[in-house]
């Protein structure tokens, strides 16, 4: 099951600093021994409703525990001051829902945990 980080990111000012270039031009590499595939890279999100500052990254590992073992690398640990003193960031890790996961048997298992 497919694991996704997601970045909720803000640039101060809204210019990447040169720092914060670097970091992007390190970043990709360090995913690629851990399966990171990069599905978003939005400078601009489209709201269709509430608000959003800033851009959105998302990152597609194979696990949660592959995921981890990026972020607690050697390799990514020595970039990260490059995104986190010069760049707002909310990171998430969040897990696939299986194949034959259907929102309507969610709410039933909801129901049924309520004893209804």
């Amino acid at each position: 099951m497919s694991t996704y980080l997601i970045n909720h990111l803000r640039i101060p000012g809204g210019v990447p600093t040169e720092e914060s270039l670097r970091y992007l031009e390190q970043v990709e590499a360090t995913t690629k021994a851990y399966g990171g595939k990069w599905l978003v890279l939005d400078a601009e999100v489209q709201i269709i409703e509430g608000s959003w500052e800033g851009s959105a990254v998302l990152i597609e590992f194979p696990d949660a525990e592959t995921a981890k073992a990026w972020y607690n690398s050697a390799e990514y640990q020595a970039i990260l001051p490059l995104r986190v003193n010069h760049t707002i960031n909310d990171l998430i890790l969040v897990d696939s829902v299986s194949p034959d996961f259907t929102v309507a048997g969610y709410a039933q298992k909801i129901r049924t945990l309520l004893g209804q």
